[in-house]
């Protein structure tokens, strides 16, 4: 979450300058750690102008009068230094700050906003009249754009969904998978959108067939492909597992069988309908929905370890596209779905990884 205020004061562009967070402070400065993990002191003098500024402030306009004393470790700040300083030290003439606690809050109403979005996989943009039409479930949505709408695509060889950069409308292409919040129609059929995220990924399933801890892959057979793919797990790699009564309620609701106590339904209920044709209530619809809500659910199941994985599970991966790179890096892997994958034996089902991964990217940009 960050601010971009030092483009309205060109006197003070050519100063020193530094920005990250706040390592520590003392009666007359503070010490700051910049991006690139360098260590700055900054030491204030009363003179200096101390400005609060909200999440997401591009200027000063919402700017409030500050203190030192308001400054904790954790913060973010923007440091504008003196003619004469050099190396590690600062002077500070000017200190932005932006306090810990409003960017958690921030970030909270802003994940919480994605949330109540929607996602799902493009079918047509039409970069001139400014749409972009996703499947979303069973339905269709049409996303209209304004100039305000801030675009985003998430980066093709990193897992953290904050790494998302700007883009554009044209960037976005039929097959990616695209996240959007805004302004909805009363019938759900449109929406208005405020920002949206899209990005390529590939969507793997199947059986393990090998774990190598120290190089962090994981090894199995694609359904979709029939091909034996290798995927790299990171620290970033968000690894979930779905209890094996959750999953067997899903692969119920796939196949269209009453879920519920006592509906009967389980992975072991029969899988002669688990490719049922398109045309019939079952096949890709079902498999639709089913993904919609194995998404939703992702950031509430238990968190799992590339070491507590073994051969023989079944898993469902969301991966990177890499651009340079011939293997892709899991964004989320969800094991214990033996029972979906009874029901969809040819791998139609995909999973979205907007709901894990670091969380909704932010909606402002620059330093701090």
């Amino acid at each position: 979450m960050g601010i971009r205020v030092w483009a309205q004061a060109p006197a003070a562009a050519a100063l020193p300058h530094q920005s990250g967070t706040v390592k520590s402070t003392s009666t007359d400065g503070l010490t700051l750690t910049n991006q690139g993990g360098q260590d700055y002191t900054v030491v204030v003098p009363e003179t200096a102008k101390i400005l609060v500024v909200p999440p997401g402030s591009k200027d000063l306009k919402s700017a409030t009068a500050g203190a030192l004393t308001d400054v904790a470790g954790g913060d973010r700040v923007l440091v504008t230094g003196s003619a004469s300083d050099t190396g590690s030290t600062l002077n500070a003439t000017r200190v932005i700050l932006m306090k810990s606690a409003a960017i958690a809050q921030s970030h909270a109403d802003e994940e919480a906003a994605w949330a109540q979005g929607l996602g799902g996989i493009v079918k047509s943009v039409d970069p001139n009249a400014g749409t972009v039409v996703i499947a979303s479930g069973m339905k269709t949505v049409t996303i209209q754009t304004t100039p305000q709408t801030v675009v985003r695509h998430y980066s093709g060889d990193s897992v953290v969904f904050a790494d998302a950069t700007l883009s554009s409308i044209g960037a976005i292409k039929p097959g990616d998978q695209l996240r959007v919040r805004g302004t909805k129609s009363a019938d759900g059929s449109s929406i208005t959108a405020v920002a949206m995220v899209a990005g390529t990924f590939h969507n793997y399933s199947g059986l393990l067939l090998a774990i190598d801890p120290v190089a962090g892959t994981v090894t199995l057979k694609d359904l979709a492909t029939k091909k034996t793919v290798t995927v790299v797990v990171t620290a970033s790699s968000d690894i979930r597992r779905i209890p094996a009564m959750a999953a067997q309620m899903m692969a119920a609701r796939m196949k269209g069988q009453p879920v519920g106590p006592g509906s009967g339904g389980s992975s072991g209920s029969g899988t002669g309908d688990a490719g049922a044709a398109p045309g019939g209530y079952g096949g890709a619809g079902r498999a639709g929905r089913a993904g919609a809500d194995l998404s939703q659910m992702l950031a509430r199941l238990p968190k799992e370890t590339l070491g507590g994985l073994k051969t023989g599970d079944a898993v469902m991966i969301v991966a990177t596209s890499p651009v340079d790179s011939a293997r892709s890096t899991a964004v989320t892997l969800l094991a214990g779905v033996e029972p979906i994958l009874t029901a969809s034996p040819e791998g139609e089902m995909t999973l979205s990884p907007w709901s894990v991964g670091g969380g909704a990217p932010e909606s402002g940009g620059g330093e701090p």
